[in-house]
C-alpha cells in the first residue's frame, strides 16, 4: 500500500482556530482559496470521544470538499500521522496580531482606450 501525505491545516474560522488533518490539500481554481479534501477524523473505536473533535466531525459530515480562504490559513504542514481535530479560541497574545489588508480581486488598471 503506498505512503499518502497527511497535512496538518491551521486556519481561522470566525473567531476561532481549526486545526484539521487532511490526506489532499491544493491550491483551488476560485481565486484566493485552497482546497481541502478526505479530512482525516480519530477512529470511532476509541473509548475516550474528544468533544472539540466530535464537534469538527459533525461540522464537516458529509463535506466532500472544503474552500478555505487563503488568508484564514495560518499554517499547513505535512505530518507523518493524523492527529486529534482541535477548535480553539485565539489566546490573548495571538489578539495582537492583526492579518494584512487583503484584496478581494486584483485592482483594476486604467487603460489607455477609456
Amino acid at each position: 500500500m503506498p505512503n499518502h501525505p497527511v497535512y496538518k491545516v491551521i486556519f481561522h474560522n470566525g473567531d476561532q482556530v481549526f486545526e484539521v488533518f487532511a490526506r489532499q490539500i491544493y491550491q483551488s481554481d476560485m481565486w484566493g482559496f485552497i482546497e481541502i479534501e478526505e479530512l482525516l477524523f480519530g477512529e470511532r473505536s476509541q473509548l475516550l470521544v474528544d468533544p472539540a473533535e466530535e464537534k469538527l466531525k459533525n461540522e464537516f459530515a458529509g463535506v466532500k470538499r472544503s474552500y478555505i480562504p487563503m488568508h484564514s490559513v495560518v499554517r499547513i504542514d505535512e505530518v507523518e500521522k493524523e492527529g486529534p481535530a482541535k477548535v480553539t479560541e485565539p489566546s490573548a497574545a495571538s489578539g495582537k496580531v492583526t492579518n494584512l489588508p487583503f484584496a478581494k480581486f486584483p485592482p483594476k488598471t486604467p487603460s489607455s482606450d477609456d
